[in-house]
């Protein structure tokens, strides 16, 4: 626990191999108008279709209900659009255009039945209000990494959003203490993204 306490003194990053967990403090965030319009493009390209493609079967594979289910942190918002879910965002642009489309939900305000955390779950410095109210299942894409030396060489190294590193046992455990257990995963954003890997975890 020192080491994370110096950690958040010194902004640093420490990692846990014992736990497969990393920290990082962010405290400053890009999250505004440039950042959504960023991912509006992004969703409108041709990687952006394959990979929405992907995650609505991802979701639809895991019984996933479009009316239970909320999309946190929305990209550009391509995924709730096209599986038909409800969203939330702490940017305030995505949170406009998704209050003025009818679909905000704040997952740590009311429970749902699915929450899927496409490349968000990272920058959350405490889900674990969300995760509470997540009735049955979590899905999950993010980047993955060996140890200490993968994360200082990635490019998802990005110390003005991720606040999370995991290995996949990591993650394991860390969704083990917050009620989930892993049910499936792969690596259906690779090759088009480096080190992404897709995780379901279940409510036990």
């Amino acid at each position: 626990m020192n080491d994370l306490s110096n950690s958040l003194a010194q902004e640093q990053l420490v990692w846990l191999p014992e736990l497969g967990v990393g920290w990082y403090p962010v405290k400053e965030s890009p999250y505004d108008d440039a950042y959504w319009q960023n991912y509006r493009q992004m969703d409108a390209t041709p990687v952006g279709t394959v990979l929405t493609a992907r995650r609505v079967d991802w979701a639809r594979r895991w019984g996933a209900n479009a009316a239970r289910t909320v999309d946190v942190g929305i990209g550009g918002g391509r995924f709730c659009v096209e599986f038909g879910c409800k969203g939330w965002d702490i940017n305030p642009h995505a949170l406009e255009w998704l209050l003025s489309s009818g679909r905000a939900l704040d997952p740590s305000l009311r429970k749902v039945d699915t929450a899927t955390f496409w490349d968000s779950l990272e920058h959350i410095h405490d889900p674990r209000p969300i995760l509470a109210n997540v009735e049955r299942c979590v899905l999950v894409s993010m980047p993955i990494y060996r140890n200490v030396a993968h994360i200082l060489g990635s490019k998802h190294f990005k110390k003005d959003e991720h606040c999370w590193y995991f290995s996949a046992e990591g993650l394991t455990r860390f969704m083990e203490r917050h009620g989930f257990t892993l049910a499936g995963w792969n690596t259906m954003e690779q090759p088009e993204r480096e080190d992404i890997e897709t995780f379901a975890f279940m409510r036990h």
